[in-house]
């Protein structure tokens, strides 16, 4: 799932300050809900603690892990059962990989049941790879290279034609492949960017619990200062993950990235994601706040942000395209995280995708359990795809 740079102890816990100590720099973060982060026993403290931005001249407030509060079901209705077990195998996955592509799924493979290799299959098959959103240039490549193997290899039946598209594919999908190495930074300062509606909270907080099982230790910021609900969504994703939150009621969203890169570099986390407001590509002045952002996340810690995600819904289709373009264009994006998969026949954009803005897939989803978002494999994509 994850490839390591480096492996590190885990950071020791940071002591209380004397009680004739001076007020703590802005980068400090109260003892208090540091070790509150740190075990999940104690008690949260009795107020929030709140650190100055003397950059920005805003306050954020730490919120440390604590119970669910009684709006936590009314905001995500997530339960025990759709957090799920973690412990699937892979061929658990691939199940699931598999039932969640079904709509794709069906208006390809099923084209070579029984069927002659003449141009009748071609333009069937063209009008199925068109169907699933696969884009002009890379249905012309492939029926093309299909044509040409077909030919050199004198493969007379469905199934060996089947088989050849299958590798064609797989090839074309490749280049996304790639892990999302882990400590490379101190800390991985991720910013995490995608249109309303495409899941991104809730795939940070996903994320987020994936991480922790590989030893990494999370802060999360909550940048979508423009929408409450998401503030108070990603909170809740912080309680039940045990990770503490940095959050304002409103105000600049680039302040509360800098209180939450200043916090990480002083509490030696090992991950930072910063959520930010969900927006259209077409609007332009909140591209600009977007920008805004990954500057002001810059001036924090040097080289950050060192991911920059889109997520991106899988029902979208082409318009998901358009999207990895323009976000591309604004942020230089380095990783994709494609949701809902299961819920669309237009998986077919990866490939897409991986002619036109090849761009790394990091993770898919094809459900809502946190063992529906996985790395994505172009190997078990086409297996899933065409069986």
């Amino acid at each position: 799932m994850f490839s390591f740079f480096k492996k590190k102890p885990p950071a020791p816990d940071l002591p209380p300050p004397p009680p004739s100590a001076a007020p703590a720099p802005v980068a400090a973060v109260p003892a208090a809900i540091v070790q509150a982060a740190a075990a999940p026993d104690l008690p949260a403290p009795a107020a929030p603690a709140v650190a100055p931005s003397r950059r920005y001249g805003t306050t954020s407030t730490f919120v440390a892990p604590a119970p669910l509060p009684a709006f936590g079901s009314e905001l995500i209705p997530e339960t025990a059962e759709r957090l799920g077990n973690d412990a699937d195998s892979k061929s658990s996955w691939m199940a699931r990989l598999k039932a969640g592509l079904s709509k794709t799924s069906n208006n390809l493979s099923l084209l070579f049941v029984g069927a002659r290799i003449d141009e009748d299959l071609y333009e069937e098959l063209e009008a199925a790879l068109l169907m699933s959103d696969a884009g002009m240039d890379a249905t012309d490549f492939l029926l093309t290279e299909l044509r040409r193997k077909v030919k050199e290899d004198k493969l007379l039946d469905a199934a060996a034609v089947k088989a050849a598209l299958k590798v064609l594919m797989t090839d074309m999908l490749r280049p996304l492949v790639k892990p999302l190495e882990l400590g490379r930074h101190e800390p991985l300062v991720m910013m995490i960017a995608g249109v309303n509606g495409a899941g991104k909270t809730t795939t940070i907080g996903k994320l987020a619990k994936h991480m922790q099982k590989y030893e990494q230790s999370v802060l999360l910021a909550a940048g979508d200062t423009f929408r409450a609900a998401a503030r108070e969504q990603l909170m809740v994703w912080g309680q039940r993950n045990n990770v503490t939150v940095i959050a304002q009621e409103s105000g600049d969203p680039a302040a509360v990235a800098f209180d939450a890169v200043q916090s990480g570099k002083a509490r030696k986390m090992d991950v930072v994601m910063v959520d930010t407001a969900g927006r259209l590509p077409t609007q332009l002045h909140l591209m600009e706040e977007l920008k805004k952002i990954k500057r002001v996340i810059g001036k924090g810690m040097d080289g950050a942000p060192h991911e920059v995600l889109l997520v991106i819904d899988g029902n979208t289709g082409q318009n998901a395209l358009a999207q990895v373009k323009a976000f591309d264009d604004a942020l230089q994006l380095t990783g994709l995280v494609i949701t809902k998969l299961d819920g669309t026949a237009k998986g077919g954009v990866l490939a897409a995708i991986a002619r036109t803005r090849p761009i790394p897939v990091y993770f898919i989803g094809v459900g809502e359990k946190i063992e529906d978002l996985q790395p994505f494999s172009a190997d078990e994509f086409v297996e899933a795809l065409l069986g």
